[in-house]
């Protein structure tokens, strides 16, 4: 569809690229300029009258009609009258006015009358940057069955949608939108998404398309993996075998055994170079040791900003923090990022320039312990790969509890026991200092508490410099660590049994659900502790019922807006209006059929 410049001036105005964009922006209302017989009640109506006289008051003009088309006097009032008003309205002449009739006793009235050009329409109101008027012409030039089809939407949406903006009495007859206009506007939003999301894929050609066989490797482990797990590494051994550049995102739930997969995806990779790159220095160690533990048959190197600089093409598995960003790097045919949500974009797009020779690609596959919603997941498919990984290898034995102030003494007894055991207590606080603001404590005022009464207390926080080796130190000598959610992602603390969040109403449903995934990592019974000031939180209530990080997903929806569930990775902000994740699965399934059809060659 081509715009001429005027019309794309007003795309602009009004913020859309598309004529799917623009079917979206319906009407806030319809005014109904045909002649009716009858008087309808609380409703705006057209008359054909005459105007039998004129009276100007101080506040207000008074305007005597006689309606041929309802056989009545009507009384016109125009409440502070602008000058331009009284020229509409001259004594014996005949002509068309819109407004709102009221009867009582005999008498009708209409306040504020419009004089009306447009007879026998049904002309729709919009609210929007452009003139209402001007926004019809828009509508009227571009909202065409034509342009709509020619991008590809099905005809009964289109019908559905045009139905909206050029109405028929039928139409106007509903007081509200029928469910089959709901399913077309929520329909049209994702596909207007969807197929945005799809033009934005670049296809480069990869640097390399081997994928070494993995089944044998996997037999070599101590335990078994999963069906999820082993579905993941055979997404990406067909991603390996393309000679087109994979872009893949695997969501794990916390504990669901990523690590396997992206040592799976090192040992298919041979004998090809493979790049990792981890959040935290304790993860990216964590992740070497697995590697060596794991994979014997692979050279494998740690760079941390505490490593030497020197060649690191002697080495076919680079494990490292950011640090690789700031190093010489050989070329390698597949980057892995950890934990993607911690890194720019930029840093993403460095590394990957770092391995990159000429216009040849790396596979990229990023890695997130932020479990997303199936429908979500399948939106983003129009966009990246998407793995799902929604079992763990053990089912975790932890009692969630919501907790108050009168709660404290029995959660005391509970620390002491746990201790007692040799296991580990986290207590997060929401703030590292006190806040006039806040009817919580924080860390500075809290700690002195716990380390009067108990040993081995470690504290840390966000900002912090000594975070990394505080979290070592506490692994291995501590009793309770006291931190912010600093401790969301990262570290195994395989003694860790009990965490206690204070003032948990105030986190997101999938931070508490990662806070409580610290504990019970090894098997151990396992205690999450909400402690909250709300006598009542529904939020809180479903949250210690529900296990998978994938409904606690959905549970989140339910709970707050999902506009911005999509920010962490395509930026869409408040994009939907009518889609709600929670229920519409089914609507992005078809969706996603639709647009797989409709982009075949």
């Amino acid at each position: 569809m081509n715009l001429s410049k005027d019309e794309e001036a007003k795309f602009r105005k009004l913020g859309i690229n598309s004529v799917l964009e623009l079917a979206l922006r319906v009407p806030h209302t319809y005014e109904d300029y045909r002649l009716h017989e009858k008087l309808l009640p609380q409703k705006a109506q057209l008359i054909d009258a005459t105007v039998e006289s004129v009276y100007k008051a101080p506040n207000s003009i008074q305007i005597t009609f006689f309606a041929h088309n309802l056989g009545h006097t009507v009384q016109g009032v125009l409440f502070r009258p602008k000058s331009y008003m009284l020229h509409q309205f001259k004594a014996g002449e005949r002509d068309y006015y819109y407004g709102v009739i009221d009867c009582k006793q005999g008498h009708c009235s209409m306040s504020m009358p419009k004089k009306v050009a447009k007879v026998g329409t049904i002309t729709p109101k919009y609210k929007t940057a452009l003139r209402s008027d001007v926004m019809q012409r828009l509508v009227q030039s571009c909202l065409t069955k034509e342009n709509l089809l020619h991008v590809k939407l099905r005809e009964d949406i289109a019908e559905e949608l045009l139905a909206l903006h050029f109405p028929t009495d039928e139409f106007l007859q509903n007081k509200e939108y029928s469910e089959k206009t709901f399913q077309a506007l929520k329909y049209t939003e994702l596909f207007s998404y969807m197929q945005m999301l799809a033009g934005k894929r670049r296809y480069f050609q990869a640097l390399s398309s081997h994928s070494k066989e993995y089944k044998s490797w996997c037999k070599t482990l101590p335990f078994i993996l999963t069906d999820e797990q082993l579905k993941a590494i055979d997404d990406i051994y067909l991603d390996l075998k393309k000679d087109v550049a994979a872009k893949r995102m695997v969501v794990g739930d916390v504990g669901s055994g990523k690590t396997m997969v992206i040592l799976a995806a090192a040992y298919m990779n041979m004998p090809n170079r493979s790049v990792l790159m981890a959040p935290t220095t304790i993860l990216a160690n964590q992740l070497f040791e697995e590697a060596q533990k794991h994979l014997p048959q692979l050279k494998i190197t740690l760079v941390t900003n505490k490593t030497k600089k020197r060649d690191l093409s002697q080495y076919d598995f680079i494990i490292g923090t950011h640090a690789l960003l700031y190093r010489e790097l050989p070329q390698a045919s597949l980057i892995m990022v950890d934990e993607q949500h911690r890194f720019g974009t930029l840093q993403r797009n460095m590394l990957e320039k770092l391995v990159t020779e000429q216009e040849l690609k790396p596979h990229f596959i990023q890695f997130s312990a932020t479990p997303i919603p199936r429908t979500q997941a399948m939106i983003e498919s129009a966009h990246i790969d998407v793995s799902l990984i929604t079992t763990t290898p053990f089912t975790k034995d932890i009692d969630s509890k919501v907790i108050h102030k009168s709660d404290f003494q029995s959660l005391l007894l509970h620390v002491k026991a746990e201790i007692a055991k040799n296991n580990q207590v986290l207590l997060v606080y929401p703030l590292v200092q006190q806040s006039e603001a806040f009817d919580y404590q924080s860390i500075d005022e809290a700690r002195g508490y716990w380390e009067r009464n108990f040993d081995n207390v470690y504290v840390t926080h966000g900002k912090d410099k000594d975070k990394e080796q505080v979290l070592l130190d506490f692994r291995e000598k501590g009793n309770i660590l006291i931190a912010t959610t600093v401790v969301e992602v990262g570290i195994s603390l395989p003694r860790l049994s009990t965490v206690v969040i204070v003032g948990a109403e105030r986190l997101g449903l999938s931070t508490l659900h990662q806070l409580r995934g610290r504990v019970s990592r090894t098997g151990l019974k396992g205690y999450c502790f909400l402690y909250t000031n709300k006598k009542k939180s529904e939020r809180l209530e479903e949250f210690i019922h529900t296990k998978s990080g994938f409904d606690i997903a959905n549970l989140d929806l339910k709970f707050r807006k999902s506009g911005d569930l999509l920010k962490g990775i395509s930026q869409s902000g408040s994009q939907f209006n009518w889609v709600d994740f929670a229920q519409d699965e089914k609507i992005v399934k078809m969706v996603k059929k639709d647009l797989k059809a409709v982009s075949k060659p």
